[in-house]
């Protein structure tokens, strides 16, 4: 071994945070030899702690994270917004920051769902409105059931756990790069190596693999069955090996490159080719239909989103269980991936306001999601409504939410001079295209973020730290493609509702930790119109802010 390698093996024994590490790779081994040791088992368990997840804590999902979006447009909009992350200016352009923000904690679930959510809506629509579904009244509340889902909610608890996580440690001494650091007020300073930190670092780390690697698993599953479906290419065990294993190494290698020449590169590319698809789907659609579901949509989220962030379903007959079915998944899920999406959000975010994370996070980002939901998802519902496309089977459960996306685009034609030109080929390599860089982008970041967690916070961990759970990442989202069926994807998926559920707790005391923090000092977050770092008590301006460890980025 070269003096070099031994470095670098030196390095990563140095940097590791042992308890962390060990447990968080522990729980996520034990998962996956317990699946294949005797997996109905393990699912049935699963399904029963879920279930009783669902039952007793949906309530509180529900007004925790209604209350975390009031508060971040408090941030927005009120006089917090000017308090720094940092006295450095930002690393990134705007552009690369909203890219970046946007392509690794969320996107590759908006490519996923997009040609397929509103379908389901429009199938069966939410008892909270009194329509009928496949009605031409539903196809308007389909599609603004879908922009609630993933408009603002979800991209809250991504934000709120990177702005308390960022904030924190680029504002105070001696506070870690980590998803504990989110709770420095609460926990203390001196505590942040105690064992409630280290509790929830371990949760951290084990909710990222189960989530993100179940979210993968959709991707990779979008990728092989596309290749089914429209080549009718069988790939098999063998095949679906070899598929994420490319992707693994891929990721790989965008994550070794680091945030600037790897992660950001990409997430601009994913972004042209995000806003090209969407643009083709809108001219080749029913373009001026779309305008007008758009705006009514859009109006009908934003009129109509304090109940529909309220809706229990109590005393609507099916309305619990479509709640718990759509909604609470979604927040549930959205939460798993909160330490995550939170950590890898204060990565990128040194040197930016409050007001800039938040406007970024659930504005600029809803500002990118609404058109994709609204041109893609409203062409959609109005091919099956009209019977441009049929997609009976994705609906009756005899197909995947998977091959949606490949029956749109296959219907579509573009007119030019009253010739149809058939364009569906060409947009649906553009979309697997797009599933596969999202893909690679969710996962570097991801693997990123959980190295981080893994290393007591390190802004750059070592290389054979990042690839080794890159690989763990990749595995696990293999077995769960291969396994499949009711012990697969789901009881994983199942698993990441049990691990984000706690995690809507966290979120909650984290906006606490910020609220007592920010107003114990709001009398000095300005001071001649110049934005003032404020830490324990005392004007931080002279203090230089935490910062990050050196790297090869």
């Amino acid at each position: 071994m070269s003096a070099e390698e031994e470095g670098a093996v030196g390095r990563f024994f140095e940097e590791l945070d042992p308890v962390v590490f060990a447990f968080g790779a522990i729980l996520t081994v034990t998962v996956i030899v317990a699946f294949f040791i005797d997996p109905g088992y393990v699912a049935g368990g699963i399904e029963t702690v879920h279930d009783a997840v669902i039952e007793y804590l949906n309530w509180a999902l529900l007004v925790i994270v209604f209350l975390i979006v009031v508060f971040l447009l408090f941030l927005i909009l009120g006089p917090w917004g000017k308090i720094k992350m940092g006295d450095e200016d930002p690393e990134y352009s705007f552009f690369s920051f909203f890219a970046m923000l946007y392509s690794a904690g969320f996107a590759a679930g908006v490519v996923f769902w997009g040609p397929t959510e509103a379908l389901f809506y429009y199938d069966t629509p939410s008892p909270l409105f009194d329509v009928s579904g496949g009605s031409s009244e539903a196809m308007s509340i389909a599609v603004q059931q879908t922009l609630f889902h993933w408009a603002l909610p979800q991209l809250a608890v991504f934000t709120i756990m990177g702005i308390a996580i960022g904030y924190f440690a680029y504002n105070y001494e001696n506070v870690p790069l980590r998803v504990s650091s989110a709770l420095t007020p609460l926990l203390g300073r001196e505590n942040l190596d105690g064992p409630a930190a280290k509790i929830i670092d371990i949760l951290a780390v084990f909710a990222t693999i189960g989530g993100v690697a179940t979210s993968l698993g959709f991707i990779g599953s979008q990728f092989v069955t596309g290749m089914d479906f429209q080549f009718g290419i069988d790939l098999g065990n063998t095949g679906i090996l070899l598929v994420v294993t490319t992707m693994t190494l891929l990721f790989t290698i965008s994550m070794v490159l680091g945030v600037d020449r790897g992660i950001r590169r990409l997430s601009n590319f994913n972004m042209v080719l995000f806003v090209a698809l969407m643009l083709a789907t809108f001219v080749a659609g029913p373009t001026l239909f779309l305008i007008l579901l758009g705006t009514q949509a859009t109006g009908g989220m934003v009129s109509d989103f304090v109940s529909m962030s309220l809706f229990t379903g109590a005393g609507e007959e099916g309305g619990t269980g479509w709640m718990n079915t759509w909604t609470v998944f979604y927040w549930a899920w959205a939460l798993s991936w909160s330490p995550f999406a939170g950590l890898f959000i204060a990565r990128i975010s040194k040197g930016r306001t409050v007001r800039e994370v938040a406007f970024t996070g659930i504005v600029a980002t809803s500002a990118a999601t609404i058109p994709w939901f609204t041109f893609v998802g409203g062409t959609a519902v109005w091919a099956q409504h009209n019977g441009v496309a049929d997609f009976g089977a994705v609906l009756a459960g005899d197909a995947g939410a998977e091959v949606s996306g490949f029956i749109l685009f296959e219907a579509l034609e573009f007119s030019v001079l009253g010739l149809s030109i058939p364009i569906g080929t060409l947009l649906i390599f553009a979309f697997m295209i797009l599933v596969t860089t999202f893909f690679i982008t969710s996962a570097d970041s991801s693997t990123l973020a959980v190295s981080m967690m893994t290393t007591g916070g390190k802004a750059k961990p070592s290389n054979i730290n990042r690839v080794f759970w890159g690989l763990i990442l990749g595995m696990t989202a293999a077995i769960l493609m291969i396994l499949g069926g009711e012990h697969g994807v789901g009881a994983l998926q199942q698993a990441a509702i049990i691990t984000g559920a706690p995690f809507a707790f966290v979120c909650f005391l984290a906006m606490v930790s910020l609220i007592k923090n920010f107003s114990a000092n709001r009398g000095r977050v300005l001071l001649q119109d110049e934005t003032v770092l404020i830490g324990s008590g005392r004007d931080r301006r002279d203090e230089p802010a935490a910062s990050a460890e050196p790297g090869d980025d």
